[in-house]
C-alpha cells in the first residue's frame, strides 16, 4: 500500500538550501496514521481517520503503508526548543548516527529515502594557489534519481493546540559517509546512497535493531557516479536553475574536468 500525502507538488529546486521543503518517502504504520497510543504522530490531525480506521482497528489492519511527503531539510529532534537548531543538523554521520543523542531515536525507527538527481560538492584550490573552491555536480551517469539515506523527525510546537496539524513540523537529515576514490579527491564526505534491494529493510519501521540497519549503510552504491565542474554561480542560493547543473569551464587552477567515480 502507498500512499501521497503531498498537498502540492514541490517545484523543481537547483540549489536546495538547509531549512528547504525537500521530498522524503518513508513508511508508517496505519496505528500511527490512526492517531493510536503511543506514537509520535500528531493526533487529531489532517493524517488521523485519512483512512477511515481508528485506535481499535484490529491488528491485522494495521499495515505499514510507504508514503511520500515534504520535509524540512535539517532535522529538529523532538525534545528541541525551537526550530532554529534545525539549520546545524542537515547531515548525520554514517559512523555514529546511531549514537548521537539527537539522531539516535530516528535512526531507530524513523528512517526515510531523500531522492535527488544530483549533489553538488567543493573542491578547494591546490595547494599553494589562492582562489574560489571549483563546484562540482555528482550523479548518475545517466543522470537517472538517487537515493539519499535520511531520517525523519516530528517536532511538535507547544505554543498550538496538539490537534492542530500546524504545530506538527517534520524535518529530515542526511547520512553521509566517507567519498571514495575520484570523488574522495573533491570532497571526503558524500551522501550515503541507498541502493534498490535495500529500499523496503531501510524503509521498514519494525527493523530497529541498531546492527542490522546499520548494516545496510553499506557503500556499494556510492560508486559509479559521474562528476563535472559547474558554474560558481551555485555559490549563491538566490541561482536557482538548470543551467546550474550544466558542465562548466573549471575556474581554479589544476581543477580536473568530467570524471568517473
Amino acid at each position: 500500500m502507498q500512499r501521497d500525502r503531498v498537498d502540492e507538488p514541490l517545484n523543481p529546486d537547483y540549489n536546495v538550501a538547509p531549512t528547504k521543503p525537500v521530498y522524503a518517502v518513508m513508511t508508517r504504520r496505519s496505528r500511527e496514521e490512526a492517531g493510536g497510543s503511543g506514537t509520535s504522530a500528531p493526533h487529531g490531525s489532517s493524517e488521523q481517520g485519512s483512512n477511515g480506521q481508528a485506535a481499535g482497528t484490529p491488528a491485522a489492519e494495521l499495515s505499514p503503508a510507504r508514503q511520500l511527503r515534504v520535509v524540512r531539510w535539517g532535522l529538529v529532534p523532538s525534545w528541541a526548543k525551537d526550530i532554529s537548531i534545525g539549520s546545524r543538523m542537515i547531515n548525520a554521520r554514517a559512523e555514529t548516527v546511531s549514537e548521537k543523542p539527537a539522531f539516535r531515536k530516528a535512526f531507530a525507527s524513523r528512517r526515510c529515502l531523500l531522492p535527488a538527481d544530483g549533489y553538488y560538492e567543493w573542491q578547494p584550490p591546490p595547494a599553494g594557489t589562492k582562489g574560489p573552491k571549483q563546484p562540482y555536480f555528482i550523479c548518475r551517469p545517466d543522470h537517472g534519481v538517487l537515493a539519499f539515506a535520511g531520517i525523519y523527525e516530528l517536532w511538535r510546537d507547544r505554543s498550538m493546540p496538539r490537534d492542530d496539524p500546524a504545530a506538527w513540523l517534520w524535518t529530515a537529515a542526511v547520512i553521509t559517509t566517507t567519498a571514495p576514490d575520484e570523488l574522495g579527491e573533491i570532497h571526503d564526505r558524500m551522501p550515503m546512497v541507498i541502493s534498490p534491494a535495500s529500499w523496503a529493510d531501510w524503509l521498514d519501521p519494525d527493523n530497529t535493531d541498531a546492527a542490522d540497519v546499520r548494516a545496510l549503510l553499506a557503500p556499494a552504491a556510492s560508486s559509479g557516479l559521474i562528476s563535472f565542474p559547474v558554474s560558481l554561480a551555485v555559490n549563491s542560493v538566490r541561482n536557482n536553475g538548470p543551467e546550474l547543473v550544466k558542465e562548466a569551464e573549471p575556474v581554479s587552477p589544476g581543477s580536473g574536468g568530467r570524471s568517473d567515480a
